[in-house]
């Protein structure tokens, strides 16, 4: 195993620039850190490029999984020095791995194809990673088709929003993509498209949420945008008979998604 200690290595320097969105689009990578993590995008055979190993790690045996995982796919391993594994991960006390991955090329038009009669969740807007992150969790943990992160959200692969999925992104098609043009598309695969507001009298409990749907969810701050709302075929609410103005929008999108789950198992 090749072993890198200094800091100012050309590599660790390029690895070191994916904590910035700039060197994320110019040369399509993104990091994973932590070993659960890392542990999980292998196992579900993640576009991974090499994995960093910190020494004390290896020594410890905590990284003999990682390892084999990563000998069975043939992919490359780095023992580095801590100094490298603290100038490259994005943490402030990492555990130690880090992965260097590919960024993801799903297709909206070949999802939407193969995954009829699907639910899909399509977030607009969104600017919190820790938000962003757990939406695409709960799609996951519902068996959603796919999620579409709209174009003015945070970068899907900032590594806040990596580690808020808590793998999720690499158990079912995440992609970004220009909304306004995405929902034509749906359209003409007949998926109907349900906007999220508070603005609306129609409960969640009342409105269909079997059969081809995408879910809308838009921001806290102002919801969904002008220019997707005129795409929108049919608008729910979630009952709030408290005082609470609003839910947080991982919450609501959570409480959506549960309640098509609800739906389509019956």
């Amino acid at each position: 195993m090749e072993l890198i200690t200094s800091a100012k290595n050309n590599r660790v320097k390029d690895w070191a620039a994916l904590k910035q969105k700039k060197f994320r689009d110019q040369t399509g990578f993104f990091i994973i850190e932590g070993i659960r993590l890392v542990e999980d995008a292998l196992e579900s055979n993640a576009p991974i490029e090499v994995v960093l190993l910190a020494e004390d790690l290896i020594v410890s045996g905590k990284a003999d999984k990682i390892i084999n995982l990563s000998d069975s796919l043939q992919i490359e391993q780095i023992k580095v020095s801590q100094a490298v594994i603290e100038n490259v991960a994005d943490t402030k006390t990492p555990q130690g791995v880090v992965a260097v991955a590919r960024q993801y090329q799903h297709q909206p038009a070949g999802l939407i194809e193969s995954r009829k009669q699907s639910l899909f969740l399509a977030i607009d807007s969104i600017q919190d990673p820790g938000n962003l992150g757990t939406m695409i969790r709960s799609a996951d943990a519902v068996g959603a088709g796919g999620v579409f992160v709209g174009k003015g959200s945070v970068d899907l692969y900032n590594p806040k929003v990596v580690r808020a999925t808590m793998g999720s992104l690499f158990h079912l098609p995440v992609m970004e993509v220009n909304l306004d043009e995405l929902f034509p598309l749906l359209k003409r695969h007949d998926v109907t498209i349900i906007g999220t507001s508070v603005d609306h009298h129609e409960d969640i409990y009342s409105v269909d949420l079997t059969g081809s749907i995408a879910i809308v969810i838009g921001s806290e701050a102002h919801g969904i945008s002008e220019e997707i709302r005129r795409h929108i075929d049919r608008w729910m609410s979630l009952p709030m008979p408290g005082k609470a103005e609003s839910l947080n929008a991982a919450i609501a999108s959570s409480v959506v998604l549960y309640e098509a789950l609800r739906q389509r198992r019956m």
